[in-house]
């Protein structure tokens, strides 16, 4: 005797797409016999002045014109950190003789600034305090005309 061609599942699976595509029959025919979908109007969906989705359109006395220039894409540059006062002064915080460069704590905005020994018109050591002017470098900004303050 021979076996079958259909299996059990086989027959199980055929019978599962049948009885899916028989329900997806019924529901066509029942939104047929509704006389279809919604109409365009509404469909239409609106934003209001708050952004939030309505079905009822703006209303023209709401409306706001802006101009182009007030528009900003991105992000706006940093404001430059120049002072009315170019001169600084500071405290050395760390100096390393042998390389010839150090740091500056400024005292007004407590950041910590890089100085080389070829813009220092005085001798200067460590805690020593000291005024500057900033000068911009390209990886970032620099002390220069470094000299003692007394």
């Amino acid at each position: 005797m021979a076996r079958s061609q259909q299996s059990w599942q086989k027959n199980e699976r055929e019978k599962k797409k049948q009885k899916d595509r028989q329900e997806k029959a019924e529901k066509k025919a029942e939104r047929k016999s509704q006389g279809g979908g919604k109409s365009l109007d509404q469909m239409m969906a609106y934003i209001d002045e708050n952004g939030n989705i309505t079905d009822t359109p703006p209303d023209p006395s709401k409306k706001v014109e802006v101009k182009l220039e007030d528009i900003v894409i991105g992000v706006p540059k940093a404001s430059e950190m120049e002072a009315a006062d170019p001169v600084r002064t500071g405290t050395v915080t760390f100096f390393n003789s042998g390389k010839g460069f150090g740091f500056i704590r400024d005292h007004v905005s407590q950041e910590s600034i890089f100085f080389h020994i070829n813009a220092c018109l005085d001798r200067v050591d460590e805690t020593n305090k000291v005024s500057f002017e900033l000068e911009k470098s390209p990886r970032g900004w620099q002390a220069v005309k470094v000299t003692l303050v007394k």
